[in-house]
C-alpha cells in the first residue's frame, strides 16, 4: 500500500472577505453581546450604621463610582448593621461604613466614607 506525500502547503483560504459597505451590522452586534457578556458583574456591600450623615455620604459615593465605571455591571447590597446584626458579625465587620467587594475575587475590604474616589477606584483595579 502506498501512501501519499504529505504536501506541506496547505491552500490558502480568504473566506472572510470584508464587505464592501462597512462591516455587517449582525456582527457588530453579536460582538457588542459578547463584550457584555466577558464584563464581570461586581458584587458589593455597604455596611453602614443606620441614615448617620457618614452613612449617607458612603452610600452616594459608592453609587457614583460604580455608575461612572461599572454601569449596569455591579450590585449594591446596602447592611444596616442596626437592622442586620447578624450578617455583620458574619462579615467581621469592625469599622463603618466598611464597603466589601465580594465578586469578582479576590475580596476588597474599604472603611470609611468613601469620599476618596482615587483610593477606591485604584483599590478595584478601575482604572
Amino acid at each position: 500500500m502506498k501512501s501519499k506525500p504529505k504536501d506541506d502547503k496547505v491552500p490558502e483560504r480568504n473566506d472572510r472577505t470584508p464587505p464592501e459597505s462597512g462591516p455587517d451590522p449582525t456582527l457588530v452586534e453579536f460582538e457588542k453581546i459578547v463584550a457584555e457578556l466577558v464584563r464581570p458583574n461586581n458584587l458589593f456591600r455597604l455596611y453602614v450604621s443606620g441614615t448617620s450623615a457618614r452613612s449617607s455620604l458612603a452610600i452616594a459615593n459608592v453609587r457614583r463610582i460604580c455608575d461612572q465605571y461599572l454601569a449596569g455591571h455591579y450590585e449594591l447590597e446596602v447592611v444596616d448593621v442596626y437592622q442586620q446584626p447578624a450578617a455583620t458579625k458574619e462579615a467581621q465587620v469592625v469599622a463603618l461604613p466598611t464597603l466589601i467587594k465580594e465578586l469578582p475575587l479576590p475580596t476588597r475590604r474599604f472603611v470609611g466614607d468613601m469620599s476618596d474616589t482615587e483610593r477606591i477606584v485604584i483599590g478595584l483595579n478601575l482604572q
